[in-house]
This record gives C-alpha cells, sequence and structure tokens, in this order.
C-alpha cells in the first residue's frame, strides 16, 4: 500500500448544481472540504483529483442513449427530455450536468481502482453516493449511478465479490436493480419504509434476481426510527450477510439524511451513531476485505449543521485520524457557514448522544416492536439464502 486512504476531490464536483431552492446544494460540499481541510486530515490522506467517467465507463451502467441524451441536456437544458427524467422537478436539467456528473462518477470509479490495485485501502467520496439514477434515467437528484460505475469497474478489474452497504435514508434503487441479477454483488440497504418514503421500494420480499437469489437485501425502517433501533437494525443484518459473502472489497453509501435535523424524510438518527456505522463499515472491511474500502456520501439536506460534520467524520475514520465527538468545531470554519449560508455553524463534532443498542441475538427481541418486525422480515427473507439462521 502507497498510503491509508485517499480522499477523491476535484473542486469542480460543486458545479453540481440544480439551481436555486434545489436542496442538493453544493454547498454541503465545499463546507464538507473546508472542514476536512480545518481538522488538518490533508496531512492524513492523500487527496487526488480523477479524470472524468468517460463514455466506455459510463456504459459499464447506463445506455448509450441516455449518456447521449445528458449530453443534450447539458448543452442546452432547454431540451431535457422527460422520457429519460431530465428536466423534472427534482432533476432539473443545467448547463454543464453531464460534465458534473461524470467528474463525481470519475471520483468513485478512480478510488475503486486505487484500492483494487493496492495503491491505497480506503478511498472516500462525499461528492458520490448518487445512487438513485438508472441505467436509462435520472432519478432523485442523481444523473450517473457512480456507486454502480464503481462496483461495475471493480468487477471489470477482476473482483468476484462485492458487497454494497447503503445506509442513506431513502432506498439504493438504482444499485440494487443494476446488480439485482449479479450473484457477484451483494447490495444491502437500511432506509426509511417505502410506505412513507421515495422511492417506494425496498420492501423486505426484494431479495435478487432469479439467477442471484438473496443477492439484494433491504431493511425497511419504521418512520420515527432513532439511533437504538437504527443501530440494532444495522448490526442485526449487516455483519452476519458480510461475514458469509466473504467480500473482496466493501463498498459503502453514507447519506447523511437519516439525521433527525434532515427535511426530507423522517428518521431520527444523531450524528453520533451515523459515527459509529461509518466505524462499524470500517471494521467490517478490514475484518473481510483486507480492508479495501470505498465510502461515498449521498443524500443529506441538512447542508450547514449536518452534512460536513457527518462526512468529516468519515473521511477522518478512513484516514485512521478519527475525530473525538466531543471535539470542538473550529472557529474559522464557523464563520465561513455564517458567511456562506447566514446559518450558526454547531459548536462541537457531536449532538450530544451516546447511543446505545441491544443486541438483536441477545434475547431481546420483541414481536409487537415495529423495528424488530422489520428487522425478522429482513432475516426470514434473506438469511436462509446465506446459510444463516434467521
Amino acid at each position: 500500500m502507497s498510503g491509508r486512504a485517499q480522499l477523491m476531490w476535484d473542486e469542480q464536483v460543486t458545479s453540481y448544481d440544480f439551481g436555486p431552492g434545489h436542496p442538493m446544494d453544493p454547498v454541503r460540499l465545499s463546507l464538507t472540504r473546508s472542514l476536512v481541510s480545518e481538522f488538518g486530515l490533508d496531512r492524513e490522506l492523500a487527496v487526488v483529483a480523477a479524470p472524468a467517467a468517460g463514455d466506455s465507463t459510463l456504459g459499464l451502467v447506463h445506455r448509450a442513449d441516455y449518456v447521449a441524451a445528458v449530453r443534450r441536456a447539458s448543452v442546452d437544458p432547454k431540451r431535457a427530455e422527460l422520457d429519460y427524467g431530465l428536466g423534472t422537478a427534482d432533476n432539473p436539467a443545467f448547463e454543464g450536468m453531464h460534465e458534473a456528473s461524470a467528474l463525481i462518477a470519475g471520483q468513485s470509479v478512480g478510488g475503486a481502482e486505487a484500492v483494487w490495485r493496492g495503491e491505497t485501502e480506503h478511498a472516500v467520496n462525499f461528492a458520490g453516493g448518487l445512487h438513485h439514477a438508472m441505467p436509462g434515467a435520472a432519478s432523485g437528484f442523481c444523473v450517473y449511478n457512480d456507486a454502480a460505475l464503481a462496483i461495475a469497474r471493480l468487477l471489470e478489474l477482476g473482483a468476484e465479490r462485492v458487497v454494497y452497504v447503503d445506509v442513506d435514508v431513502h432506498h439504493g434503487d438504482g444499485v440494487q436493480a443494476v446488480f439485482w441479477d449479479d450473484p457477484r454483488v451483494l447490495t444491502i440497504s437500511l432506509h426509511e419504509h417505502p410506505r412513507t418514503l421515495f422511492p417506494q421500494t425496498g420492501w423486505p420480499e426484494e431479495t435478487g434476481g432469479p439467477a442471484a437469489e438473496g443477492s439484494a437485501v433491504n431493511v425497511a425502517l419504521p418512520a420515527g426510527t432513532g439511533d437504538e433501533g437504527w443501530l440494532r437494525a444495522f448490526h442485526a443484518v449487516v455483519p452476519e450477510l458480510v461475514a458469509a459473502f466473504r467480500p473482496q472489497v466493501l463498498v459503502t453509501q453514507h447519506g447523511a439524511d437519516t439525521h433527525f435535523e434532515d427535511p426530507l424524510a423522517h428518521l431520527a438518527v444523531s450524528l453520533d451513531a451515523q459515527r459509529m456505522v461509518m466505524e462499524a463499515c470500517h471494521g467490517l472491511a478490514h475484518e473481510h476485505a483486507e480492508g479495501r474500502w470505498l465510502a461515498l456520501g449521498g443524500g443529506g439536506y441538512a447542508v450547514a449543521d449536518v452534512v460536513p460534520r457527518s462526512w468529516t467524520h468519515l473521511v477522518a475514520i478512513a484516514a485512521g485520524a478519527p475525530i473525538a465527538a466531543t471535539t470542538p468545531v473550529p472557529e474559522v470554519w464557523r464563520g465561513e457557514v455564517y458567511r456562506r449560508t447566514r446559518e450558526v455553524a454547531p459548536l462541537r463534532m457531536t449532538d450530544g448522544r451516546e447511543p446505545r443498542w441491544q443486541s438483536f441475538d441477545d434475547g431481546g427481541y420483541d414481536p409487537a416492536d415495529r423495528l424488530d418486525q422489520a428487522v425478522l422480515a429482513t432475516r426470514r427473507a434473506v438469511f436462509p439464502l446465506h446459510g444463516l439462521l434467521a
């Protein structure tokens, strides 16, 4: 290994901008990058700018006619074609859309390549995690599916088993769809129940196609789930499946929109619990994938208070320099937040929580509890397909 971790970053990823008033405000990316720098993490890892994904790379996941449609809309947003999910309220077309989207995809693909080739143990692209994009359509603020492209590139390079863990509040539907019938990829998504949140998919019964039964895993969490339930569900499902699948690479998506302050969803997870799951994913990569870990961002629309702190913790964990929860937020950065957003930034790298959770296998199952019902539904649907007891 030439280094412990790489941060995949090109300033131009902030040109992925759907315009004023859109929840996917690129200020969340630039504020995260600034906070990473203020904590001195640039000294703990390599900051690498990968090239944008070209047509051959995009073609690993996306149809040529769709890429052509994105290019047309990128040159002239008025030509956006609704049949391709472009020009909608969720995915307004903007000039340079193709270039910005391909650049974000390139960072995830470049990180995957570096991890696979042994150039680094871990790679982080917090601008990535655009997990809703489909092979032939934009969806849910996502134009190109960088997570799926990174996994497809790993397979192209020779990987035989890849696990994708998605803890965004929304179902990772695009990644699941791409690898639905591919037994080499295990997709695991923990998300708010499809009855109450976009994209209305991710039921526990969705377990993979005929050629890959058990390759899709979905934990549909009740609205209102907080730290204890979220951590309980994660640990009741993810570690056992990762161990059984024996991945060569772990790819994880860390959308920050599970947070109780996020305006677009209904879970009640704290920054402190998010940090615990990041640490758990880091540990799983070392335990089962020889440390090969690609970590991505995702959703998150509390753009000043939550997202930068959450993803700075992610970068720090990957760099082997975790930030203590009680650490004060640098005053210089708090000033930048106010100048750019007119919001008052948080004072510490914590929400002041100390999450506790009880193991699902520790005699604590409550058949009347909706969270436990959700966990059991997933385990019953998938665990036997991996030789595990539900």
